[in-house]
């Protein structure tokens, strides 16, 4: 299929080439001169759709105002049966507002939650999208390209726009739980001296054990690299997607402690010396005269 490609960066990039490389035409604009295919976007869907095909254009930029502002400039170029994927990191209310703009000039639209990060060029992507079924399969050749080897790796996983990207906000809130364990286990590994080698040790879970993962894998390989993390600060930010999944768990009474408390962690980490820390201390050494410490 022919494609029009917005952001070229870490993953849009790459999603352009593996996509060439499974023979399908892109063509891939970016505010970088140096990798983009085009001057402009008006450029960019000038060059597609010459056989009278729907114009497919996939967008990979920031979430937020980015995406919004590419969505309305892509309205005023697209027309009647062409088609915009957003597959980026939308929150999932945003795509109602892209599809009901974009559906003024009857202008297809599909969310598509896109997790593989800088692995997926080689291994594929995980790909959850929203939209209707004849948008889809305008597509599918894109998701089937994409996608990994095998069954699994694609699904469409609901037809009113948004389905994609909640989908995607929960993967993601999952991941934040799992890798606070991980993390949570190796820094207990990390203070004993009971065990000499917690490398090794993590690389033993890596086959046979219900631990096994591909973020064990990954964890694996950097502190076999770098066995007490002495290069990397303590500093761990959210993009959001976190933050949506426990507020879409308080709104539908939802409990979700495992996950609510990695997002609070990660907060924890921007502190150089905890301010909530500071008013236990005191209180503890007002009622019980425990021991305190000066800055």
């Amino acid at each position: 299929m022919e494609i029009g490609l917005v952001g070229l960066g870490k993953m849009g990039g790459n999603m352009r080439t593996r996509l060439r490389d499974a023979g399908h035409t892109v063509v891939g604009y970016d505010r970088n001169p140096d990798v983009s295919d085009a001057a402009s976007l008006q450029e960019m869907v000038g060059k597609l759709g010459g056989d009278g095909r729907p114009r497919v254009v996939w967008v990979m930029v920031p979430a937020g105002d980015p995406t919004r502002e590419t969505v309305k400039e892509l309205a005023g170029l697209l027309g009647e049966g062409d088609l915009v994927v957003d597959g980026g990191n939308s929150k999932w209310t945003d795509d109602k507002i892209n599809a009901d703009l974009l559906a003024q000039k009857r202008v297809g639209f599909v969310d598509c939650g896109v997790s593989g990060g800088v692995w997926g060029l080689k291994n594929g992507y995980a790909l959850m999208c929203g939209g209707s079924d004849e948008d889809v399969a305008k597509v599918q050749p894109a998701f089937d390209a994409l996608k990994p080897e095998g069954e699994s790796g694609f699904v469409h996983v609901g037809r009113q726009p948004g389905a994609g990207h909640y989908a995607k906000m929960v993967h993601n809130g999952i991941e934040y739980a799992i890798m606070q364990a991980y993390a949570e286990g190796w820094e207990l590994l990390e203070k004993v001296e009971l065990v000499e080698d917690v490398p090794a040790t993590f690389n033993s879970w890596r086959e046979g054990t219900v631990i096994r993962s591909w973020l064990l894998d990954l964890l694996t390989d950097a502190i076999t690299r770098d066995p007490h993390l002495d290069a990397i600060r303590g500093w761990a930010e959210d993009s959001g997607e976190g933050r949506w999944t426990v507020q879409e768990a308080i709104d539908n009474a939802v409990p979700m402690p495992a996950i609510s408390a990695a997002l609070f962690a990660r907060f924890v980490s921007r502190q150089d010396d905890s301010p909530a820390m500071k008013a236990i201390a005191a209180m503890r050494n007002e009622f019980g005269g425990h021991a305190i410490r000066s800055e």
